[in-house]
């Protein structure tokens, strides 16, 4: 075996030059390129052994081709001139005979875009094979004498990526990820955790373990509590799967056609506008999108060209924008945001302990999993408690519970934040663990 040196990936010098000399070739009245080249590896482990190890290149230039307000995509892997130029004849192709988009905008104008480095970890682009494998090792080393069944993944990124238009829009960056995740299992008792971060030295790979580890021994027995409302303490990693949900229904289009939880309605329950500038959570929660959070430092404009700056989203628990697409935003007269992502969400300095140590009563929530609409237009959803459920007692864990389903209104529950705990990068969003007055839960599960 000999240990990668290198990332076989495109500078961004390399990258740039291709999509400049794609653009150059374009016959039709406007054109916009975007190429992706990536290294990916992940070691996966089951029952304390690894059982895969992988690696993938994959590359992809995708053409779209404008004449007038019609317009059509096409795509390739491979980066010889021949196939490149092939595919750029097929995006203008299709893009005569394709009807006209009555949502059309024009190409967007240059942009301006934040003077900073996206983080791109070397040690992360080049780790071995072997070094993960060696990782992964020590983790089922410590779940078996623990005598757990650990399974999990171990998974690293390299990303090259550039845009351009033909109105000279032109932009690139690279970037490095990692990520680790644990399950834990004993008897009927389970744990789970994950964690990202752009440099896999950075992954708390040991204390995770040990965490999981604990959690799952300790969830043993379980007892059954009876559905209903109760105070609830989200792990950070749990409640990273349900703030999305929040964020990402905060579209103005929706809103302002009535199909959101923020939008605002008559006394006829007709659309009436949104509700930016409503107190509508609690002044605990502050969200923004921040590419630049120290523990994301990823890129500066996002796939359609848009420049990814900081953005306020909520403030004291009032929210301060929509996401505008620059459709809905020419036609409302406002300015395109783009994506609301990356999300952070401001916690403070106390930790899950903390936490714990001030609730008297209430319900531990390790992850939250298989949540579903209930209905869109509240933003109620389902879900279960899974790996690892705790009774608190008196500021201390007392027992294991039966996993419970919720329904919830999140717009609701973020109403009902409480308390806070530092913020932690899950995926590409930072989020701290948060205690709310009240959850409902309303029946047990088979769910471990």
């Amino acid at each position: 075996m000999t240990p990668a040196t290198a990332p076989i990936l495109m500078s961004e010098d390399q990258a740039l030059s291709l999509v400049e000399s794609t653009l150059k070739q374009s016959q039709a009245d406007g054109v916009f390129v975007s190429l992706s080249d990536g290294e990916s590896s992940l070691s996966r482990f089951s029952e304390n052994q690894i059982t895969q190890n992988i690696s993938r290149s994959r590359f992809n230039l995708t053409i779209t081709s404008y004449f007038g307000k019609r317009s059509a995509s096409a795509s390739t892997s491979e980066e010889d001139p021949e196939a490149i130029a092939t595919t750029l004849r097929q995006s203008e192709e299709l893009a005569r005979i394709a009807p006209e988009d009555p949502e059309w905008v024009p190409l967007l104008e240059p942009q301006t875009y934040d003077r900073r480095i996206p983080a791109f970890d070397h040690a992360t682009a080049t780790v071995s094979p072997l070094r993960r494998g060696e990782m992964v090792k020590q983790v089922c080393e410590k779940a078996a004498q623990a005598g757990v069944e650990s399974s999990g993944t171990l998974s690293v990124a390299a990303t090259s990526r550039a845009i351009g238009n033909s109105l000279g829009v032109l932009a690139s960056d690279r970037k490095t990820e990692a990520e680790f995740s644990v399950t834990a299992k004993i008897g009927k008792g389970s744990s789970w955790t994950s964690r990202t971060a752009f440099a896999i030295d950075l992954l708390p790979i040991a204390e995770m373990t040990e965490q999981a580890i604990a959690r799952s021994i300790a969830s043993q027995s379980p007892r059954k509590i009876q559905p209903g409302v109760y105070p609830v303490i989200f792990d950070a990693a749990a409640f990273a799967d349900l703030l999305p949900w929040v964020i990402w229904n905060m579209d103005a289009r929706a809103a302002d056609e009535g199909r959101s939880f923020m939008s605002q309605t008559d006394a006829a329950g007709k659309s009436a506008g949104n509700r930016i500038g409503e107190t509508m959570f609690s002044p605990l929660v502050q969200v923004q999108r921040n590419p630049a959070h120290p523990l994301l430092q990823s890129g500066t404009f996002f796939e359609d060209g848009l420049s990814n700056t900081p953005l306020d989203i909520i403030t004291n628990g009032i929210p301060q924008t929509l996401s505008y697409s620059r459709y809905w935003a020419q036609q409302q007269g406002k300015q395109p945001t783009g994506m609301m992502y990356p999300i952070v969400m401001t916690g403070s300095d106390a930790s899950l302990s903390d936490l714990i140590a001030q609730t008297s009563q209430g319900i531990l929530v390790s992850r939250a999993w298989y949540v579903r609409y209930i209905n869109p237009r509240t933003l109620e959803v389902t879900g279960m408690t899974r790996d690892g459920t705790f009774w608190i007692e008196n500021g201390e864990i007392a027992y294991p519970i039966e996993n419970l389903r919720f329904n919830q209104s999140l717009p609701e529950m973020l109403g009902e934040v409480d308390a806070l705990t530092t913020g932690q990068r899950f995926g590409g969003s930072v989020v701290p663990g948060v205690r709310v007055k009240a959850f409902n839960f309303t029946s047990t599960t088979d769910s471990i």
